[in-house]
């Protein structure tokens, strides 16, 4: 029996259990929409370079063995049809931003095409505006300088390179942060060592950790015991490196699993693996046509695997395409983050086939550019559309069309056969890539930004008999054959950051370029320097199991040049050499910018 003096209490007593009672409902009935500090999931984001479809024991391929991948993509959902960029920096950025590249300023990667608009709202600076700790441990390749690099794109901690490719995957130097630092062992591994550091620093709280590895792209090295290994199945030393790479990427993979077992996070972490082109090379790749560079299936068509257990359901299949700008609205849904665009999207939301709600989504066009400059200093226009059953292949001069359905391995061109189709996917490509690539300028100048800024030879113009070395420019290129006064190197840049700046010199020069007179010039002064320490090494001993195609490692000097003032806006930093006595100049590196206060090397 419920006693009378209970019902007798004052009104407030009632009230205050009332809100209690509420409260206790509320805490225990389901939630929809932003999930709450607790619950917010982490992400581990694994992003492996130039591994194509078929570099996977899950995917049919005969020699290579990935059994952590492959139990990845078995415990979640394995995406059919995911599709990304031909090349590396493009991929990278819509990646990051849910937009196709062209839209955030990447075109191509080097020269200064790679580079992503720092005004671009990237996955790392949403999990972050969500009280998330963010880190980058790997590749990045979308901005060397601030603020388009890591730390300036939402990352809170960086270790790895921001070029589009490394020279040495040994005992290297890295960035960390705003500074090299030496790193013993194996890239790979050593990338893997500092995700998990991230990690365990990071256990008590949300976190957004992505691993963008290098390999395996070139050059090809990888430790003894994974390219005997694959030697031993006789296979050739290319495929024997790439494979052997893959390998030990899939032992990483491992280990970054492991860790969130031991830690408790596996259940509350979403797991993300993709690859960000097709292979490096011919080799097997599920009888797709198309390699990295290609807006062939097998260019463009890339794993695409994510976990989350008791949300996502083991051997979940996605059907329908997907794409690299997919991602981003993608996780930001997934993880339930407050998200305000701060430029229109071109993904969309994969929650409901990740989470089982649906199984199709509605037909759409997915568009891919062929990275690279035209003639005319802007975007070249070749590429490809991809829908449910076609694709649309424009490169090398010609437009083929293939239905994908009845011909996956595009052995048959129906652009002839189907007029009107070939029609109205070039007419959407063609409005597409007006609009994507309207802010396209013929000339990317190189931001000044930061008070230590490194103007390298790949984003260098220049006359003469000047050239590269490797000859196309690419990351850790440098500048040769500069003989005489007509001979000139500069760069245009743009001033973000005003003021006073040391000028120096990377270079080697032999000993008959001693005496030659150099001047850097700007629109406000001119600094005259006598190159007088010749500095001229050999290149460094690379353990390459096959010659590389990019350039090889080789030792720097360091001549200071004097101090000039920077105004505000676009300027040109232009050397040349007034003086050479006897025919040899120097051969050029990079620029190096510093402020007062900032040590000069």
């Amino acid at each position: 029996m419920v006693s009378n003096s209970l019902f007798s209490m004052k009104p407030l007593f009632w009230i205050v259990v009332s809100v209690l009672l509420l409260g206790a409902w509320v805490a225990r009935r389901p939630t929809t929409g932003r999930l709450t500090a607790p619950t917010m999931p982490n992400v581990l984001f694994i992003l492996t370079d130039d591994q194509g479809w078929g570099d996977l024991s899950l995917h049919g391929n005969p020699f290579v063995e990935t059994p952590n991948i492959d139990r990845l993509a078995r415990s979640g959902a394995q995406f059919d049809r995911f599709f990304v960029s031909p090349l590396c920096a493009p991929t990278r950025a819509s990646l990051l931003t849910g937009r196709y590249h062209l839209r955030t300023g990447t075109v191509s990667v080097t020269q200064g095409w790679e580079r992503m608009r720092s005004d671009e709202l990237t996955l790392a600076e949403v999990f972050r505006q969500n009280g998330y700790a963010t880190g980058c441990f790997g590749k990045w390749h979308n901005g060397e300088d601030a603020p388009e690099d890591p730390n300036g794109q939402g990352f809170d901690e960086f270790l790895g390179f921001c070029a589009g490719h490394w020279n040495n995957y040994f005992d290297t130097e890295l960035q960390h942060n705003d500074r090299m630092e030496p790193t013993k062992g194996f890239i790979t591994d050593v990338l893997t060592d500092a995700a998990l550091r991230f990690i365990e620093k990071n256990k008590s709280r949300p976190f957004f950790c992505y691993v963008p590895f290098n390999a395996p792209h070139s050059p090809h090295q990888v430790p003894d015991r994974y390219f005997n290994k694959y030697k031993a199945k006789g296979l050739d030393n290319e495929q024997a490196s790439i494979y052997g790479m893959v390998e030990n990427l899939d032992d990483n993979v491992g280990r970054l699993l492991t860790k969130l077992d031991q830690l408790g996070l596996a259940k509350n972490t979403v797991v993300v693996f993709a690859t960000d082109n097709g292979p490096n090379g011919h080799r097997f790749n599920g009888d797709m046509k198309g390699i990295k560079g290609s807006v062939d299936e097998g260019g463009v068509r890339v794993p695409l695997f994510v976990r989350w257990p008791g949300s996502i359901h083991p051997q979940t299949r996605i059907g329908p395409n997907a794409a690299h700008i997919d991602l981003l609205p993608t996780l930001v849904d997934l993880c339930g983050l407050r998200f305000t665009p701060t430029h229109p999207l071109d993904g969309r939301s994969l929650t409901a086939l990740l989470l089982g709600r649906t199984d199709t989504l509605p037909d759409r066009m997915l568009f891919t550019h062929v990275a690279g400059m035209g003639p005319n200093g802007l975007p070249a226009e070749p590429g490809g559309v991809r829908t449910a059953q076609y694709r649309l292949v424009k490169q090398k001069g010609q437009t083929q069309l293939y239905d994908m359905l009845s011909d996956p391995s595009q052995a048959t061109d129906l652009a002839t056969r189907e007029p009107q189709q070939v029609q109205t996917l070039q007419a959407a490509y063609n409005q597409w890539f007006g609009e994507v690539s309207r802010t396209i300028s013929p000339s990317r100048p190189a931001l000044v930004a930061a008070r230590r800024v490194l103007l390298q030879a790949p984003e260098a113009h220049f006359s003469g008999k000047v050239r590269y070395k490797q000859g196309n420019g690419w990351a850790n290129d440098w500048l040769i054959n500069w003989q005489s006064p007509a001979d000139s190197v500069w760069w245009d840049v743009v001033v973000e950051r005003p003021g006073a700046y040391q000028i120096t010199l990377q270079y080697t020069a032999p000993d008959a370029a001693r005496g030659t007179v150099l001047t850097v010039t700007t629109d406000k002064k001119t600094l005259r320097q006598t190159l007088q320490r010749s500095f001229d090494p050999p290149l460094k001993p690379s353990p390459d199991r096959i010659p590389r195609k990019e350039v090889y490692e080789k030792a720097w000097a360091w001549l200071p040049l004097g101090t000039i003032q920077l105004p505000k806006g676009p300027q040109r930093i232009l050397l040349r050499a007034t003086s050479v006595p006897k025919g040899q100049v120097a051969e050029v590196k990079a620029l190096l910018l510093t402020a007062p206060g900032q040590s000069a090397p």
